[in-house]
């Protein structure tokens, strides 16, 4: 297997956060490595490419929507023609379409999963045959500890994780003998604008959040970011653990990117009972809040009439 420093990584959402870390220390580290870098915002990603380069790294941008099988398609095969292959996949482009599962119209639900799934999809199927005959690489998929437990106002980002990490494992199987491996990266709260293009989402496809029945959950929403931000992690402390996927000789099936996250995915999918864990959820995300609030706003309702 060729050293980092002679690979070509082609790196997803790759003009902030995660993707953006990930790009600038691999560049540092690994001065003669090739990477392609892919988002939707092509000045954003000049940046990022710039910084790289003066670092010594040879690169690519490729501007992509994700959204679009055809730009998906179109990537893989720019990052072809310039540099012949790809040795190692970060499928890191993704979001989270927040808000009650009844209330997401089918469009918002999938865009969800086009760009957290089927983008993934289509960028390791159009590799894989090259990976296979040169004898090997690597497929890195970003999930999420929201792939491992759903949780009230993510059971869309949840279920896009969930069929991401399933994906994942069989691939990590079929793709073995071609000496191909697969890994999930599993990042808890991180400081990145999520939850600031969480809430956008939500206001994008929740027509008038106040007035629905879950309102009382929605005003706890708001300080969603207030309560995890003690824990969360840096972009690059995450990008240090996709490197560490892409260097190991032995890469493990999952990496968990998040304090404590080894303790909370074994006590709340090992230890502790689905009723125990449910409640536990629903007071964090405030969905204890919403029968209460419900049946005033019946009362209120029938004294009206």
């Amino acid at each position: 297997m060729l050293s980092l420093s002679e690979q070509v990584v082609l790196i997803t959402g790759a003009s902030t956060g995660i993707g953006a870390a990930l790009a600038k220390i691999l560049a540092e580290r690994f001065k003669t490595i090739r990477l392609v870098l892919a988002a939707r915002d092509a000045d954003k990603l000049e940046k990022v490419a710039s910084h790289c380069r003066q670092l010594g790294a040879e690169v690519l941008i490729v501007p992509t929507d994700l959204a679009q099988t055809d730009q998906v398609e179109a990537l893989a095969q720019a990052a072809i023609a310039k540099f012949g292959r790809v040795d190692a996949l970060v499928n890191n482009a993704g979001y989270g379409q927040m808000g009650p599962i009844e209330l997401i119209p089918h469009e918002a639900a999938a865009r969800q999963f086009q760009i957290n799934v089927l983008a993934p999809l289509a960028l390791i199927r159009s590799l894989i045959p090259l990976m296979r005959d040169r004898g090997g690489g690597r497929i890195i998929n970003i999930s999420s500890l929201g792939g491992r437990m759903a949780f009230p106002f993510g059971g869309l980002y949840s279920g896009s994780k969930f069929a991401l990490e399933g994906l994942s494992d069989a691939l990590r199987m079929e793709l073995a003998p071609f000496n191909i491996k697969v890994s999930v990266i599993e990042p808890g709260p991180v400081s990145t604008d999520f939850f600031a293009a969480a809430a956008q989402a939500v206001e994008s496809t929740v027509a008038t959040p106040e007035r629905t029945p879950y309102r009382a959950a929605f005003e706890k929403l708001k300080d969603l970011e207030k309560h995890t931000s003690s824990r969360a992690w840096s972009a690059e402390r995450v990008a240090e653990a996709i490197v560490k996927a892409l260097t190991d000789s032995h890469p493990r099936p999952r990496y968990i990117a998040a304090t404590g996250g080894n303790f909370l995915v074994f006590m709340m999918t090992k230890v502790l009972s689905t009723k125990v864990v449910d409640r536990f959820w629903q007071r964090f995300y405030g969905i204890n809040l919403v029968a209460q609030d419900w049946q005033k706003h019946r009362l209120g309702l029938k004294d009206e009439v």
